[in-house]
């Protein structure tokens, strides 16, 4: 058996004809003298999708340290007034009175890891600015948090991947905890709040700083913005820590600049493109130069402000002290509700002096050493501005 000739192979029965390679070209004359081009690139999507891992492990974490905490507070041991005592035993919720959103009393937060501001600047513990962020205060604020971060956190991871947005969460919560200890001065605060926010911020930023790829850009906007704005407003509330929301959203818009930039369509397709396909664009730099400037500008405001605020904080700076008004960014008086006492403080040993904010009345306080320094102030605040 030998080789079957290629004039009688199958293939010629099907008139497919094989062609040297000089000829596999049509001639130009064809197209006007000039060869025709190559297929254009393929179209560019924004970006792939990335498997989402990472948010949903923070919600783990964050439920599991919540657990955590009611085992610790163990409510059943030092009260008479715990909720869900029959159900839940040891991880009975503290009463109602003492803490309505169904969780750990104040004393098991700070002792795990609440922000408080005498902790941070007087004994030095600044690793509760990161700590704080992974506390929760009750059930209600837990459900409310992360049902916010699986909607928001899985799209942007997503579409941004587990890198850039465990950075923006983490930053972002940084931010919103080092604003909170510049103005909250007397009482404690935890939440993931901070990061979430953070997380819209870049939202916004995003959408701006890639604004020439984006469709129905007004509408996107528009509805984005109502977002934010609701969820500010929730932040008037009492009981609120608004300046913990407002400082991750401003960390969050600012790195949304650095973290969530995209290179232009023309950029990437010129790269995609081809060999011997001629693009018509001429463009030939990966970023606009008005991103690169917000880029630069963010990174200037960024270092700035979490330096000035660091050393503000760990200095024991005050800040109602500068801003009396700035206390109606986290709670506005209504008839509705009034807002928590709030005071500028001083101490030295066990002698605390109080001003409240609302009425200007002073006064001295002898602290109890045996008891929780921060609800002492708080319960002196609240008598003084009474």
């Amino acid at each position: 058996m030998g080789r079957t000739p290629i004039a009688s192979s199958p293939e010629s029965e099907f008139g497919i004809k094989v062609q040297p390679h000089s000829a596999a070209r049509p001639s130009p004359d064809k197209y006007g003298g000039r060869y025709p081009q190559p297929p254009p690139p393929r179209p560019y999507h924004l970006s792939k999708k990335w498997f989402p891992w990472l948010v949903p492990t923070i919600i783990i974490v964050n439920i599991v340290l919540f657990i955590i905490a009611m085992y610790i507070n163990n409510c059943p041991a030092h009260s008479d007034n715990c909720v869900g005592v029959a159900t839940l035993g040891r991880f009975a919720f503290q009463s109602t009175h003492e803490n309505p959103l169904l969780g750990p009393s104040a004393a098991t937060l700070l002792n795990i890891g609440a922000l408080e501001v005498h902790k941070v600047v007087e004994e030095h513990q600044a690793w509760r600015i990161v700590s704080c962020m992974w506390l929760h205060a009750g059930m209600f604020h837990i459900l409310a948090n992360m049902l916010s971060l699986l909607f928001v956190g899985i799209r942007l991871e997503q579409e941004f991947g587990f890198a850039r947005i465990g950075l923006l969460y983490l930053i972002s919560g940084i931010g919103g905890s080092l604003s909170s200890s510049l103005f909250v001065r007397t009482t404690i605060s935890v939440g993931a709040s901070g990061a979430l926010f953070g997380l819209l911020g870049a939202m916004l930023s995003e959408l701006l700083v890639n604004w020439t790829i984006y469709e129905n850009k007004l509408e996107s906007l528009l509805s984005l913005l109502l977002i934010i704005l609701i969820n500010m407003a929730v932040g008037i509330l009492p009981h609120v820590d608004n300046f913990a929301h407002l400082g991750g959203f401003g960390t969050g818009f600012l790195l949304g600049f650095v973290l969530l930039i995209r290179p232009q369509f023309a950029w990437i397709n010129r790269r995609n493109s081809p060999a011997g396909y001629i693009a018509t664009s001429s463009s030939k730099s990966k970023y606009k130069a008005y991103q690169c400037f917000l880029l630069i500008v963010s990174v200037i405001l960024l270092t700035t402000g979490f330096t000035v605020g660091l050393v503000l904080l760990l200095r024991g700076v005050d800040g109602n002290d500068h801003c009396p008004w700035c206390h109606y960014l986290s709670c506005v008086p209504t008839p509705l509700w009034t807002c928590e006492a709030r005071c500028a403080s001083s101490q030295y040993g066990n002698e605390l002096y109080l001003t409240c904010m609302q009425n200007q009345k002073s006064k001295y306080y002898e602290l109890d050493s045996s008891n929780n320094s921060t609800s002492q102030i708080q319960r002196f605040c609240a008598e003084l501005c009474s």
